[in-house]
């Protein structure tokens, strides 16, 4: 009989072992993007959008909605996520399927597949049959800081369908405090490697987190999927 499974119900483990994924070490942004100077006004914005999250954080437990007003909707108008020709849509469900060839990706047991929720799509209008390069997961945070890597292998299992359609394929696991980065490459086997981990709170690391989502934003044929996720 076919097993459905959630992303969320996912190991690290259970990644590796049915995706054939494997992990590198942890790489550098540098080696994949071109990261540009703020400018005066997007270092503004920066400190606006930093502060605006510090003080519902200090308050107490934000949810994943809040995440997305407070830090994620406007780190990506910042970035340059809502210019054309990029266009933001919704859609309800991604699945991955051994059994049905739409789906298809290479698994160990074919009786298998892999279904989760998605809140945000956006997409490139010029390029709108190619796959998307780049998936956002949020995260709840709570009172004792929910870890952003409880995320990834719903993260993993999402983004790495794109992989039948293109080499690489970025990712971003949040909290809203916390930024996991992850970049996925095909081979045999396919691998991923963890970027540097960055948080909003520190000023290097805040600067940087709007540099890295500008660069992957002016990737050429670009497109954006963002699944959300509820970690209770």
């Amino acid at each position: 009989m076919p097993i459905t499974v959630e992303p969320s119900s996912l190991s690290l483990n259970d990644v590796h072992r049915l995706l054939k994924l494997q992990e590198e070490p942890i790489g550098l942004f540098t080696d994949f993007l071109t990261l540009d100077p703020l400018t005066d006004f997007e270092q503004q914005d920066l400190l606006k959008i930093k502060n605006d999250f510090r003080r519902y954080f200090n308050a107490g437990k934000i949810s994943e909605g809040l995440v997305k007003f407070l830090t994620l909707a406007p780190l990506m108008r910042a970035a340059g996520f809502y210019d054309a020709p990029i266009r933001l849509t919704m859609e309800d469900v991604i699945a991955i399927c051994a059994s049905q060839q739409r789906f298809a990706i290479a698994i160990e047991d074919e009786e298998t597949s892999i279904r989760g929720r998605m809140d945000i799509l956006a997409v490139n209008n010029a390029q709108t049959t190619t796959a998307p390069p780049f998936w956002i997961l949020v995260i709840e945070t709570k009172n004792s800081l929910v870890e952003v890597f409880e995320g990834l292998p719903q993260l993993l299992s999402d983004a790495f369908k794109s992989l039948e359609q293109q080499t690489s394929v970025w990712g971003l696991a949040t909290n809203g405090l916390r930024y996991q980065f992850v970049h996925l490459k095909q081979g045999t086997p396919p691998t991923y490697q963890l970027m540097p981990s960055l948080s909003l709170n520190e000023s290097e690391d805040s600067i940087r987190l709007l540099q890295v989502m500008k660069a992957i934003c002016q990737l050429e044929n670009f497109q954006v999927k963002a699944p959300a996720l509820k970690a209770n």
